[in-house]
């Protein structure tokens, strides 16, 4: 238990460390003069967490241990999964604390394990925007619709030893945004196709006499067709392609007590915009306007590297601008029986890139069948409308069924 409490409170002084520092009036004032470049893409709902258990633990779920939403953090999870077949529901009520009551995020996953070194999992997730009312340039009225947006997901997970398994994933994008209620152009829902690549390696230790296991997650998501709105697809958009990449450390204290905890780096493969004048000509960075490949390849590089303020340009660095887009998750989690946990994370993005930052608690627990998660949100920034996000996860463990 001493263990369990030095790294507990490694946690705690690690994420305030961040915090302060991220809050400190000189910085906070240098990233105002310095201004915002945020990376843009389409459909941003399949980034958004959609599990109490992970969104309790800031976002970190690359190395945590596979369960039935493994999908989103890490397919190749589901290898090592330790029953043969659950299911989880999952909803999250979004934006409530701009008053918004009809904006929701669902999701349901499912998984089956077809050996002991394989497993298929599919998901659902569908994102509600409410209802809209719909006007034109003049604000003319031209009508109200509740645009809506849902990915599909498959995946297949396979162990290559004892340590290591991969995955490979595909996935259906339809997001229907407008209803064809515009007067600005023709415009459609949008489509894409994507897939996933991902690994996961476990290695088992012995940490002061107690059970250990190091684990190292690696997944590359949405890597997919870009989407585009117009009829005629001469605009179109990336998809969120996604690296997330992190480690784990879990250790079983006892016959009773575990603990987890795991650290986690995010970066978009999304071209970042460049720096133009009134004419569109690029003064800083690269053409954003490129193919999917070469768009994940230069997202490590294109970065302009300066910033306009007041009329003039500050150099930043390219090297550092590209560092600055890469968002950092610190979770943790203690299970009591493997029967009750609770759940604690830091999540923190450069204010320039976006500027969420927030600590997120949660709980667990585990009875028979049926498991249920909660996981709350608290903004470090004034004014954030991810305030108060609370999540909800059900749970149904098929195994308890069969008596296994």
């Amino acid at each position: 238990m001493k263990i369990f409490k030095r790294v507990l409170l490694s946690v705690i002084i690690i994420a305030g460390s961040i915090s302060m520092y991220a809050q400190g009036t000189d910085y906070e004032n240098k990233y105002r003069r310095l201004g915002y470049n945020t990376i843009t893409h389409a459909v941003p709902f399949i980034t958004l967490s959609p599990d109490a258990r992970s969104g309790s633990m800031a976002d970190v779920g690359a190395a945590t241990e596979a369960d039935a939403n493994s999908m989103h953090w890490n397919p190749a999870k589901y290898a090592f999964i330790d029953k043969n077949a659950g299911v989880s529901l999952n909803y999250t009520p979004w934006m409530r604390s701009l008053g918004i009551s009809d904006i929701n995020l669902f999701n349901v996953a499912g998984y089956y394990k077809l050996d002991d070194k394989s497993a298929i999992a599919a998901t659902l997730t569908y994102f509600s925007l409410g209802e809209i009312t719909y006007r034109d340039n003049s604000g003319n009225n031209l009508g109200q619709a509740r645009p809506n947006e849902f990915a599909i997901d498959a995946t297949y997970s396979r162990k290559f030893s004892e340590k290591i398994s991969g995955a490979v994933a595909g996935r259906f994008i339809y997001s229907n945004l407008t209803a064809g209620l515009t007067d600005n152009y023709a415009n459609k829902a949008g489509t894409s196709v994507a897939a996933d690549i991902a690994l996961y390696y476990v290695e088992p230790l012995t940490i002061s006499q107690m059970d250990a296991e190091f684990i190292l997650g690696v997944n590359i998501s949405n890597i997919g067709s870009k989407m585009s709105y117009d009829i005629t697809k001469q605009r179109k958009e990336f998809i969120p392609t996604n690296l997330r990449i992190g480690p784990a450390l879990k250790l079983n204290i006892d016959d009773y007590n575990s603990f987890l905890i795991a650290v986690e780096a995010s970066k978009l493969l999304v071209p970042t915009p460049p720096l133009t004048d009134d004419e569109g000509n690029i003064i800083y960075g690269r053409d954003s306007n490129v193919s999917l490949i070469k768009g994940m390849i230069q997202s490590f590089y294109d970065a302009p590297g300066y910033t306009e303020y007041e009329g003039e340009y500050q150099r930043i660095g390219v090297f550092r601008e590209e560092l600055q887009e890469i968002t950092l998750s610190i979770g943790a989690e203690y299970w009591y029986n493997r029967l009750f946990a609770v759940r604690l994370g830091y999540f923190y993005e450069n204010p320039r890139k976006g500027d969420r930052q927030y600590i997120t608690i949660g709980a667990g627990i585990r009875y028979n069948v049926f498991g249920l998660d909660l996981s709350y949100l608290i903004a470090l920034k004034r004014n954030s409308p991810l305030e108060n996000t609370l999540r909800v996860s059900l749970t149904l463990d098929f195994d308890a069924f069969s008596g296994q």
